[in-house]
């Protein structure tokens, strides 16, 4: 990588400083080498380091860097395509997926799509979603203790077993329909130690109302990472922005 006049440039430096170093990362870096330290980097385009990190948190989030830990930043390879377009009709938890109980509470934004008080229980099953042998997605799915009444007889006390229960319970119920919205955010602690990846990280949050009899029976919240991931959705439904 060589210098760069940044300043005649209309645009913001670290903008264009992104994309000298992303054309850089096609012909001279490999996938997986290390990029040189900031301070390297930004004495060689003669930027501040402020600008520099700037451009490189422009390109983690597009997917091309990724940091990681104990390493440093690196070329990333090309994202995998993880579906995620299940059908309108069938409950979460098919498959071979591997659930586990977890002693966690719902978050406000949970209980609000809910419409349920913070005070009422909820079950909270934990899964790990895995594509090519890498961690895409750390997902939490939230049951209302209302809408699984069967699972109090469960002799199940936590773990995967407790979470094969509470899934049975749900594929009881008359699934009406789902929605669902997709969100930039920022890895917190747990999602991104089980991610590999650092807290504050930028992700996707994939967030799904699962109806029946016309109210929300559970909500999943799925945390994907977005510098590895491209979510494909295939046939589910028409693109809604949201206001």
């Amino acid at each position: 990588m060589g210098t760069t006049q940044l300043e005649s440039v209309p645009e913001p430096k670290y903008w264009h400083l992104k994309t000298v170093i992303g054309e850089a990362l096609d012909t001279d870096f490999a996938v997986g080498e290390i990029l040189p330290n900031e301070r390297d980097l930004a004495a060689r385009f003669g930027v501040a380091r402020a600008t520099l990190r700037q451009a490189l948190e422009q390109l983690e989030l597009e997917g091309r860097l990724q940091r990681r830990r104990g390493v440093g930043t690196t070329v990333a390879p090309p994202r995998v395509g993880v579906d995620v377009s299940t059908t309108q009709h069938a409950w979460p938890g098919a498959g071979e997926d591997t659930w586990h109980s977890v002693d966690s509470a719902a978050p406000a934004a949970v209980t609000r799509l809910l419409d349920i008080t913070p005070d009422e229980r909820v079950h909270v099953v934990r899964r790990l979603r895995v594509t090519e042998g890498q961690p895409v997605a750390a997902e939490l799915l939230y049951v209302p203790a209302d809408s699984v009444p069967g699972l109090a007889a469960s002799g199940a006390p936590g773990g995967p077993a407790r979470a094969r229960d509470v899934l049975s319970e749900l594929q009881l119920l008359a699934l009406d329909g789902q929605d669902r919205s997709v969100e930039l955010g920022s890895a917190r602690a747990d999602d991104a130690k089980e991610l590999d990846r650092l807290p504050g990280a930028p992700v996707l949050v994939v967030t799904t109302r699962y109806l029946s009899e016309g109210r929300t029976a559970a909500v999943s919240v799925a945390t994907y990472r977005a510098d590895t991931c491209r979510l494909t959705f295939g046939d589910s439904g028409d693109l809604v922005m949201a206001s």
